[in-house]
């Protein structure tokens, strides 16, 4: 009869695939046992973790260097090629106007920032203070619930509910609907 083959079967093939048995798996067929590669090594994982790690800094300190150049770069090649002939042509007068163009320059564009600046801070206030308005309404709000609660769990001294604070609040929240319904 060729049934289903017996479990024992199966545990002593899988035994002996995974290196003999009795004695357990060896140190080496236990490394092998899943690992796709044999070559497992923490040190070089960890080196070319860094090696990644280091190149990405040096690309950021590259961009932040062409940023920089561009700012001072700024003009065009033909542009500062005729303010060198208007040097050459007018000497220091016209060296002292183009400093006060650069200045100029300069000076409009840390005006232009600075009132960026500001707008975005008086708007942070803005928003700053509404948060506190919002937070000190909470509070104000769950203050109230609280007493309110305190209130509405009030017992005798024979352990019996105070009905005067139940009655006040049925009374104001019936009061309440009918305005607004009103």
């Amino acid at each position: 009869m060729d049934g289903p083959k017996p479990m024992t079967m199966k545990k002593k093939k899988n035994m002996n695939r995974l290196g003999g048995s009795g004695t357990g798996l060896s140190l080496q067929a236990f490394a092998n046992a899943k690992s796709t590669s044999n070559q497992y090594n923490p040190a070089l994982i960890r080196k070319k973790k860094e090696f990644y790690k280091n190149a990405k800094y040096v690309n950021k300190y590259k961009k932040s260097l062409k940023q920089q150049n561009q700012g001072k770069n700024s003009l065009p090649s033909a542009q500062r090629t005729i303010e060198d002939e208007n040097e050459d042509m007018n000497g220091s007068r016209a060296n002292n106007m183009n400093n006060k163009k650069k200045k100029n320059g300069s000076q409009s564009l840390r005006q232009v920032y600075e009132k960026q600046w500001e707008e975005k801070e008086k708007a942070r206030m803005e928003r700053e203070a509404a948060m506190q308005v919002k937070k000190e309404q909470r509070e104000k709000a769950e203050a109230q619930r609280k007493v309110e609660r305190k209130e509405m769990f009030k017992k005798t001294r024979h352990g019996q509910p105070v009905m005067k604070y139940r009655i006040q609040h049925l009374l104001q929240s019936i009061q309440g609907s009918s305005s607004a319904s009103g």
